[in-house]
């Protein structure tokens, strides 16, 4: 078994690398312990007291990089935190870090891209509809768009 400083070193650095979130360092923490509970505890103890680990820095930087590189939307991206048992009062504030104009130009840019292979197709508006529903994005916001683009 590998000691206590090592697998807090060892994460420390994969830390210091990309964020991540209590539960994947806890995850991760367990499993370099061999399941020891008591030891990976004091290990993600650590690294939340020298902030290498901040679940609100981490919801900021997911919400992000999901919302600018994969085109999520806000309900995808609060769902994805969820599950990864992050607080309401960290998603919200790290889907406040989201640039809306920025979000609604990449949906758009997303709906555009996506009516092309569409636009022949009879249900072609019903599943662009979907398309952008399954992105996480608001029903009233794809409407209004899927009726500007379809037009």
């Amino acid at each position: 078994m590998t000691s206590e400083a090592n697998i807090l070193s060892a994460l420390q650095a994969q830390c210091a690398r990309r964020e991540y979130c209590v539960s994947d360092i806890r995850r991760k923490a367990l499993e370099r312990c061999e399941g020891d509970a008591a030891m990976a505890g004091r290990i993600v103890d650590s690294l939340k007291a020298d902030r290498f680990v901040d679940d609100a820095r981490y919801a900021a930087a997911f919400a992000r990089d999901k919302s600018s590189l994969t085109g999520w939307g806000p309900i995808k991206i609060r769902f994805a935190l969820r599950a990864k048992g992050l607080s309401e009062e960290d998603i919200n504030s790290g889907l406040g870090e989201v640039d809306g104009n920025a979000a609604a130009s990449k949906l758009e840019s997303l709906l555009r891209s996506k009516w092309k292979s569409l636009s022949e197709e009879p249900d072609g508006r019903l599943r662009l509809i979907r398309f952008a529903l399954s992105r996480g994005y608001e029903y009233s916001e794809v409407e209004r768009l899927v009726k500007e683009i379809t037009n």
